[in-house]
């Protein structure tokens, strides 16, 4: 089949049709993304005009619903930029270890490596006992690959070097139970995670948590998504709660007037605290 092509009219169309026909917006996802994710989608399936494509989308449940990870990119690793997460425990985990009770939420958690490095981290801190941790994402397949805690040994291989970064004189095996081919992460590092299917574009979430992982989430939505997404986010915040962003995503100027920077170079935001104005 020969190169595949669709222009942005096209993925705009597709995607207000997916809206009104499962309820899921991806309309103001970044469009260079979407036409990327469509590409691949069409390539993957040999359908060769957009019209197929869309028939097929909107008649057929399942294959819209096995669709999803084709339009989206779940790129994450253990460990991935381990100066950030040095920014964490830093940052953050100085500052919250008296508390008792510790909400931690990954939104677009992907297949779950940044998770059980969370819980990693929490461990090493003595909080991991003390923690409940969410663990949401769009695409069930991620969501899928991140319970079962099992990852290839060549993908743990690719992670040894930013995890040696952080745990120098810690081993993997320390964490996860090695097999020839496989290792999965230990159970201790799991009981305290909770895995949910969510939408972050729905805006919809009624715990409040002190901490709020959303890395390299929001480089695929536009300026009027991200900032509601950002308004989102911070309102699910405790009143000392962190934002922590990835090291790709761009963030609205309009950012800081919710958010104080704790640490530029972590991508790491501080709620700021409401002024309580007091009658007189």
């Amino acid at each position: 089949m020969g190169s595949l092509a669709i222009s942005e009219e096209e993925v705009k169309s597709l995607m207000t049709a997916m809206k009104k026909r499962y309820d899921l917006d991806f309309t103001n996802y970044e469009t260079s993304s979407l036409c990327r994710g469509v590409t691949r989608l069409m390539a993957k399936h040999k359908i060769s005009a957009p019209l197929d494509l869309w028939s097929r989308v909107l008649n057929d449940d399942d294959f819209f619903l096995n669709s999803i990870d084709d339009l989206m990119i779940n790129l994450t690793e253990l460990f991935r930029n381990p100066e950030a997460w040095v920014g964490v425990r830093k940052s953050i985990l100085e500052n919250l270890k008296y508390k008792q009770n510790l909400k931690v939420w990954h939104a677009g958690c992907s297949t779950g490596e940044e998770v059980y490095t969370m819980a990693m981290i929490l461990d090493d801190c003595g909080l991991l006992d003390r923690s409940d941790i969410l663990a949401t994402d769009l695409s069930k397949k991620a969501l899928a690959q991140a319970q079962s805690g099992e990852y290839s040994i060549q993908l743990m291989n690719k992670y040894a070097k930013s995890f040696k970064k952080f745990f120098p004189k810690r081993i993997l095996e320390d964490f996860f139970d090695l097999d020839t081919d496989i290792a999965t992460i230990k159970p201790r590092y799991k009981r305290n995670v909770t895995y949910q299917q969510h939408n972050l574009v729905s805006c919809d979430m009624t715990d409040k948590f002190d901490i709020i992982f959303c890395r390299n989430v929001l480089i695929y939505f536009d300026g009027v998504l991200k900032q509601r997404i950002i308004n989102f986010l911070e309102s699910c915040l405790t009143e000392d709660g962190y934002l922590v962003l990835g090291f790709y995503d761009t963030i609205p100027q309009r950012v800081l007037e919710v958010f104080d920077v704790k640490d530029q170079s972590s991508r790491i935001y501080k709620k700021k605290v409401k002024e309580i104005i007091k009658a007189i």
